[in-house]
């Protein structure tokens, strides 16, 4: 799927970055084990670059049809400012979050994959759609990750907005100083 823009140009504006939690910080699978409760399988890779986004000064959340113990021990693990679970219209939750938080559209970033999404999508300032969306999600946004759901898609736009807003080399530079600091001499 090409990219109708290229994520630079709307990065740049990006203060929060809002997604779906099934099929995007998930595979969309959904397990039922016989003890009750369900089963969701969260990548670390995605973990790291929200905590990564957070350090930056961006602002993370949720916003899913769906929640459960699981999602919101992840988000609160992550530090996430915004859970929004078991909402049933997303877009009157995120225009709720716009409102409480005094942002605009142009400054969020929103990652979904299904049909429920489109409205957000829709008014975001920069659209995403994991690679595995619905094809039709896939024609209507702006971006497509190259990796699918669940699988480090959401960590592949935190590091594009991170570099579109300079912030790239200061981020590396965390870890790195760090590990030049202890080699020795050559």
């Amino acid at each position: 799927m090409k990219n109708r823009i290229a994520l630079s140009p709307r990065s740049r504006r990006v203060a929060l970055i809002l997604m779906d939690v099934d099929g995007v910080l998930t595979d969309g699978r959904i397990r039922y084990p016989d003890s009750g409760g369900e089963i969701k399988t969260f990548d670390a890779r995605d973990g790291a670059g929200l905590v990564l986004a957070r350090r930056a000064g961006l602002r993370t959340g949720l916003i899913s049809g769906r929640g459960g113990p699981a999602v919101r021990r992840r988000a609160q693990e992550l530090g996430l400012s915004e859970i929004h679970l078991k909402v049933k219209d997303k877009l009157a939750a995120y225009l709720r979050i716009l409102k409480a938080d005094g942002l605009e559209d142009a400054q969020v970033c929103y990652i979904g994959d299904d049909f429920v999404d489109l409205p957000v999508l829709a008014r975001a300032g920069l659209s995403v759609a994991v690679a595995d969306a619905h094809p039709e999600v896939l024609r209507r946004v702006d971006f497509v990750t190259a990796a699918p759901g669940g699988r480090g898609a959401v960590r592949e736009v935190i590091d594009a907005i991170l570099q579109a807003q300079g912030r790239w080399d200061e981020v590396v530079g965390w870890f790195a100083d760090r590990t030049a600091a202890r080699r020795p001499p050559s």
